[in-house]
């Protein structure tokens, strides 16, 4: 039996694992391993331990179902190999198969049992830590992030222990870079697919005492290496700060307060970085503490030491790109902080400073007004004296101030549009960035000056971009797109004339083939236990692990350019679009299901203006955008359209496209009213109800599984957009929606929980305000359910809560009947504090005086006109929100008629 179990070791199991790896037939290399199950099924007592887990590790990866009837007795094996006393090897071995076994374990009732081998592994790697052997340790990392990524309920109580590693690993400063990087990248998992896991257990605030203070970390080498720790750990941060808002702010504000004052620089730069890198996901929080916060990175952007203001600028670029609108209202502080940054003595801190000013700018409106002159004056210095890389930030800047600027950049656009031409010119591959930052500005200056004064002199400007279309840079290409985009939008009709020549070069780019970047974990893993010729990780070399995939590329980029250029040529040529209609057409239904969300938003906003320009030819052939379905022409179909736009409301998974899918139905229905709609109105219907349930593919979130504690939190872009579709519904359809809205209100109404966002609860009443408006007396049957809630939001601390509190009033009791009169005492006592000097916003006064105009002109009985007429009066004329005009003078009118009615002028005054 000994000579038959060598001659197996040496001959035949080594023969037919080279089969089993080498093989590029499936069926032979399924045959070996069946081969090789058959010869050793047996012997598997009599293999060497370290043997068996080898061979087992190499089968599992074909015919790992054949081990599944033996799933306890396999387990009871590992872990015995996993816990042996003596022999490394074997506990090596026996972690690599634990995690070949995982990766061929589909079985969600057996995965789970994967949590009773985590001691284990953690003891195994800990040693092989200890040890040096660094690589066998990452295995531990690849197990885990399978685990992590299972939607089944597996880590249960040893999350903590799995995390209680990670942080040891990463915050070892001995420890290789790409060790490191693979503990941090657990925590990011975690923070990514088992967020309210880490909620659960209290582990937020461990993991942030521990990776805060690695930003704080010197980075040796190359600044940009992404296994960098102090660069992971702010990725990190940026993923919890994401999903979990609430919990990460207050601990990360903690940290960057008291490492603002650290006699450390490294700890003063980590304070500002900490709070740019979470200004996105916590951006709520923040914009309720701007003052504490912008009073660390001033204070930072004031700092002696280079590194410091550096992260300052950085920070204030995400505050004024994240905290929109409010951090504008601070600019008397901010903007003369980053003037006085651009004049810094680091270049590195005057291109963040630069990156800071065209961030905050763009947002600003008139307020930029007073600081132009200064402003301009630095940015045309720095345009014609600094570095390439200076000058493009510069570029970006003055885009932002024009913007903003609007009409009153107009003295420094002919030097600006002069200054750009030397930068149209350049042929040089490392001068292109700057070529294509140039055509975007020029196109920013034609915008902001307006088609009067760019018109006569745009020629040579789309002459240099359409040649530059020919250097075969993609971020130029990009760039020319956008151009073409502005351009397009300032002529309007008279871009018509360039279609023949810019439609064919955004075809091209939208039918290039797709780029995109795949990084493999390739580590090498060394054989340590001398059975090469079967070792399980040989294949690793020829089929590395795909960890990340990068999909964000020159292509994707420019590709989306060019879809948003189809769709905005089409929305101001209109008929003049008609020879390129189909091939658009065609195009952006492609497009509309592209792999990346930002194509699929531009094909979707494109859809919305193909249509445009298609009722606009028909209309010129005397053939209404009705007839389009049937008609034989290859033009845009709106059955297909409306189509893709339901799909993508229910079925895309990027929160952005469905909004604009939204939109854009609530657009057409506004636009062309009932009769485009009455066709899909059961489906529309539909995946409204889906997503007010938040059941549709972009609301869903990877379980946690063993977690009982789940946020309510959504994106709020998405479902103002959902309820934008009730009112549109109503208004197309009247009085003939209250069937259709009986089944919406529960879903809708869930949203004003009182433990809901004050953000959720004003997009209810608005919803219910613009659809009790259109819809009319059936909202009567609502009334009880919704003034509680309505009269609440009057009292709300937010200026737009009661200002929609107050024109949903005024709505339910134009409409609501008797169910609303009974209501008119609490309504005029709620609605009366907002008629006060206390209130601050014109707007919110305004609709309270709406409110009460369509009080008195429903039921002028009921209203203590002598109490009432002198307040109301009072607040008049109207502010800021005219389209409360017609209630009010109707309302007026009405008080008017009641007293000639009651006190008739005599004959004798007449």
């Amino acid at each position: 039996m000994a000579q038959s179990l060598e001659l197996l070791l040496i001959q035949l199991v080594p023969a037919l694992v080279h089969h089993l790896r080498t093989a590029k037939a499936p069926n032979v290399s399924q045959l070996a391993a069946v081969l090789l199950l058959k010869k050793i099924t047996g012997h598997w007592a009599k293999l060497p331990p370290q043997v068996a887990l080898i061979l087992f590790s190499s089968l599992t990866e074909t015919i790992g179902n054949a081990f599944r009837p033996h799933f306890a007795d396999l387990q009871a094996f590992l872990l015995k190999c996993l816990a042996h006393e003596t022999s490394t090897r074997i506990r090596v071995a026996a972690l690599k198969a634990v995690g070949s076994f995982l990766e061929s374990t589909h079985d969600g009732d057996e995965v789970v049992k994967f949590r009773d081998f985590i001691p284990s592994i953690l003891n195994v790697s800990r040693q092989c830590l200890a040890s040096g052997e660094e690589d066998l340790a990452i295995i531990a990392f690849e197990i885990f992030d399978e685990l992590i990524e299972s939607p089944a309920p597996l880590l249960g109580e040893s999350v903590k222990s799995i995390v209680q590693f990670s942080l040891e690993v990463c915050s070892s400063q001995n420890l290789e870079s790409n060790t490191r990087y693979q503990a941090i990248q657990i925590i990011s998992w975690l923070a990514k697919y088992k967020s309210n896991t880490l909620k659960k257990h209290k582990l937020i605030i461990p993991i942030l005492q521990v990776l805060c203070p690695l930003l704080a970390e010197s980075t040796e080498g190359d600044g940009d290496d992404d296994l960098a720790p102090d660069r992971a750990a702010a990725e990190v941060i940026d993923t919890m700060a994401l999903t979990l808002p609430k919990h990460v702010f207050p601990p990360g504000f903690e940290f960057a307060s008291l490492s603002s004052q650290n006699a450390n620089p490294k700890f003063r730069e980590a304070s500002a970085t900490a709070l740019g890198v979470i200004s996105e996901g916590c951006l709520d929080l923040m914009k309720n503490n701007l003052d504490p916060v912008l009073h660390v990175v001033l204070g930072a952007l004031r700092d002696p030491e280079q590194m410091v203001r550096g992260a300052a600028s950085f920070a204030l670029g995400q505050f004024a790109e994240h905290l929109q609108p409010e951090i504008v209202s601070h600019y008397e502080s901010v903007l003369p902080c980053i003037l006085k940054a651009l004049e810094d003595t680091s270049d590195e801190v005057k291109e963040k400073s630069y990156y800071a000013l065209a961030a905050f700018c763009e947002n600003m409106g008139e307020e930029i007004l007073p600081f132009l002159d200064p402003l301009m004056g630095r940015l045309l210095a720095a345009l014609q004296n600094s570095s390439q890389n200076l000058q493009e930030t510069c570029m970006s800047a003055i885009g932002s101030v024009a913007s903003s600027a609007e009409q009153a950049f107009v003295p420094y656009a002919e030097r600006i549009l002069e200054l750009m031409k030397n930068f149209l010119v350049l042929t040089n591959d490392e001068d292109l960035c700057s070529r294509a930052r140039a055509t975007e500005l020029v196109g920013i200056v034609a915008m902001s000056v307006g088609r009067t004064r760019m018109e006569p002199i745009l020629p040579p400007f789309i002459e240099a971009a359409i040649s530059g279309f020919g250097l075969e840079f993609s971020e130029l290409r990009e760039y020319t797109h956008g151009f073409f985009s502005n351009v397009a939008e300032i002529l309007d009709d008279g871009f018509a004339q360039y279609l023949p020549h810019v439609v064919p070069l955004s075809f091209s780019s939208c039918n290039l083939d797709d780029g995109s970047a795949v990084d493999m974990d390739e580590s090498d893993d060394e054989n340590v236990n001398g059975f090469g010729g079967v070792s399980s990780d040989d294949e690793a070399h020829d089929e590395p692990r795909v960890r990340n995939i990068s999909v964000r590329t020159g292509v994707l980029d420019e590709k989306a350019a060019a879809t948003q250029a189809l769709g905005l040529f089409a929305q101001h040529t209109k008929s003049s679009y008609a020879p390129y209609l189909e091939e658009s057409f065609k195009i952006l239904i492609r497009h509309s299901g592209y792999f990346h969300e930002d194509v699929r938003l531009q094909a979707i906003i494109a859809l919305k203006h193909i249509l445009t320009a298609a009722q606009a030819i028909f209309e010129g052939h005397n053939e209404g955008l009705a007839k389009s379905k049937r008609n034989s022409c290859s033009l845009p179909s709106t059955d297909t359209v409306m189509h893709i736009f339901i799909k993508t409301m229910t079925e895309d998974d990027d929160e952005e496209v469905v909004a604009r899918a939204c939109m854009n139905i609530a657009d057409i229905i506004k636009d062309y009213g009932y009769m485009i709609i009455e066709p899909f109105l059961p489906r529309l219907v539909d995946a409204t109800l889906v997503l007010l349930r938040e059941e549709s593919a972009c609301q869903q979130t990877e379980s946690d599984g063993d977690s009982e504690d789940v946020d309510t939190e959504h994106d709020e872009v998405l479902m103002d957009a959902v309820s934008d579709l009730p009112p549109a519904f109503a208004k197309s359809m009247g009085a003939h929606f209250a069937p259709i809205f009986d089944q919406l209100f529960e879903p809708l109404l869930k949203f004003a929980r009182a433990s809901c966002p004050r953000q959720d609860r004003t997009m209810v009443v608005a919803c219910l305000a613009d659809v009790a408006q259109d819809m009319g007396s059936p909202i009567a049957g609502y009334v009880d359910r919704v003034m509680p809630l309505v009269l609440k939001e009057l009292t709300s601390s937010e200026a737009i809560n009661r200002r929609n509190a107050a024109f949903c009033v005024g709505e339910l009791c134009k409409n609501g009947g008797d169910s609303a009169l009974r209501y008119y005492d609490n309504i005029l006592h709620g609605i009366y504090p907002l008629f006060g000097e206390s209130e601050p916003d014109d707007a919110v006064r305004d609709n309270a005086a709406g409110a009460v105009a369509r009080m008195i002109m429903v039921h002028p009985e009921s209203i203590p006109l002598s109490q009432v007429q002198p307040v109301f009066l009072k607040v008049l004329p109207l502010k800021e929100d005219q389209e409360e005009s017609m209630a009010i003078y109707t309302c007026i009118s009405t008080l008017v008629s009641l007293h000639l009615y009651y006190h008739p002028i005599p004959k004798s005054s007449l």
